[in-house]
This record gives C-alpha cells, sequence and structure tokens, in this order.
C-alpha cells in the first residue's frame, strides 16, 4: 500500500477528525494494514497487545467468553470503528476476543510508534487520543443506557418474560 493510500485511510477514519492533512501524513508514516481471513482473531480475552487497530473493510465479532466453550457476541465492529482502544491506552489484558466475521482489512498503529511522537507532534497525540477517548466515551455511554434498559425491564416485568 502506497503512502496516499495510507493519507486517505486516516483521514477518512474517527483519528483523522480533528487533523490537518499534514499531521494526517505524518500519522500514516506509523500505521501498518493488515489483512484478517474469516475466523482468524485480531486479539485475545486475556492476552496484552499494545495496538490500535481501526477497520477499512469487512467485520470483526467482539466475543467473551462465557465459561463451558460458549462465546457471547457483545458487537460487531464495522469500518471506522477503533479496536483495542483500552489495551492500547493502559497495556492491560484484553477483556475480549476480536475475531474476523469476513474477510477484513485493518490498520494497526503500535504504541511504542504512537508513543515516539510525543515530543516532535504533540499536537497529533492529543487529537489522536481525543479521538479514542470520545470513542470509549460513546461505548461508555450506550453501555450506561443498556443497563438502564435492562433494570427497567427487570423491574417492570418483575423478572418475567
Amino acid at each position: 500500500m502506497n503512502a496516499i493510500s495510507k493519507i486517505e485511510l486516516i483521514k477518512n477514519s474517527p483519528l483523522g477528525k480533528d487533523l490537518s492533512p499534514a499531521h494526517c501524513e505524518t500519522l500514516a508514516a506509523i500505521i501498518e494494514v493488515r489483512d484478517l481471513k474469516e475466523g482468524e482473531e485480531l486479539l485475545s480475552e486475556g492476552h496484552v497487545d499494545h495496538t490500535l487497530y481501526v477497520p477499512i473493510s469487512g467485520k470483526i465479532s467482539v466475543v467473551k467468553d462465557a465459561g463451558g466453550g460458549q462465546e457471547d457476541q457483545l458487537h460487531v465492529l464495522v469500518p471506522g470503528e477503533l479496536a483495542g482502544a483500552m489495551g492500547f491506552l493502559d497495556g492491560k489484558e484484553h477483556s475480549a476476543t476480536l475475531r474476523a466475521l469476513t474477510d477484513t482489512q485493518v490498520f494497526c498503529i503500535e504504541q511504542s510508534k504512537f508513543e515516539s511522537l510525543v515530543s516532535s507532534e504533540p499536537t497529533i497525540v492529543y487529537q489522536v487520543m481525543r479521538s479514542i477517548v470520545r470513542d470509549i466515551h460513546g461505548i461508555v455511554k450506550n453501555m450506561n443506557n443498556s443497563h438502564v434498559e435492562l433494570s427497567n425491564y427487570i423491574n417492570k416485568q418483575h423478572g418475567r418474560y
């Protein structure tokens, strides 16, 4: 993939929302593009991965181990959504597995490469971090709304279906 198309990937992603064209070009220089086959794991629950992923094409299933060899699908990531953001930020184990539902392409930013921009390009780092926090805030907001809906359902129905 050439540098021009990587720049377009950044511009068209949530990370490029507040970046200038020059900043997109700088960030594009540190990204890698990865292809996943249907069924291939991008990252695994319980493992550490210091990389931020953004799907370009395809779909990625977010699944949680439900015990007894069962998995619960929590979400399906589509192009433009962020994946692995918490591990990228805090370096802790992932709480879910991400698996390609279809042949999928993602772009990746490794934490160490991103952190190398802190002193030379603080505006890029700040704007990307804002984008990540904005994304995580949206996830928390959706979880809060789901919690309220579930609580209302249980309380109003007294646990009956």
